[in-house]
């Protein structure tokens, strides 16, 4: 990452992760801090020049340790009222296929493929907002169309009770690496 380096820094070939990215990692996972440089402000909170900061991010990105950056609205706030997560129940080869077409539509924020478990037989799980409850339905019928089943359900959200972005090592807060 520039400069002097400890044995380790350097992300390894095998996509190991040093104990410095592990700092800065962790660091990057909260919120950014609210200032015109962000990535200098948190470089120098850990000995790291601001290029240190963005090669090290260049580094994660083509070893596709970081897909992308991004922003959290907070939906309600923005006059997103209504959401919900839907689950259906397809084959294995329909899952992959109607999940890679849901995965597409610009109001689905979350599309995962997982184990069915017993007693619930749904393998495919989408997320979708809306401004009101009429264009949630509205969507979820669209939806349903695309996929060609009708077994699936709506589960509402009721109330938000926690929602906040993961903390990558925690222990490296402490100088445990």
């Amino acid at each position: 990452m520039g400069g002097k380096e400890d044995k380790g820094d350097k992300i390894a070939k095998g996509g190991a992760l040093g104990p410095r990215d592990r700092l800065l990692i962790h660091a990057l996972s909260g919120d950014l801090p609210l200032c015109p440089r962000p990535f200098q402000e948190i470089g120098s909170s850990l000995g790291m020049s601001e290029e240190e900061v963005l090669e090290a991010l260049e580094g994660y990105r083509r070893k596709g340790l970081l897909r992308r950056f991004g922003a959290v609205i907070v939906h309600q706030a923005s006059g997103f009222a209504a959401n919900a997560m839907l689950v259906w129940r397809l084959s294995d080869e329909e899952a992959q296929s109607v999940g890679e077409s849901f995965a597409k539509l610009p109001y689905v924020t979350h599309c995962y493929l997982r184990e069915v478990a017993p007693g619930w037989p749904y393998n495919l799980y989408t997320m979708i907002h809306a401004k009101d409850r009429e264009r949630l339905l509205g969507m979820a019928e669209e939806m349903a169309r695309l996929s060609g089943t009708t077994d699936w359900l709506i589960l509402e959200s009721v109330r938000e009770l926690k929602k906040e972005s993961i903390r990558y090592f925690p222990d490296s807060e402490k100088g445990k690496g």
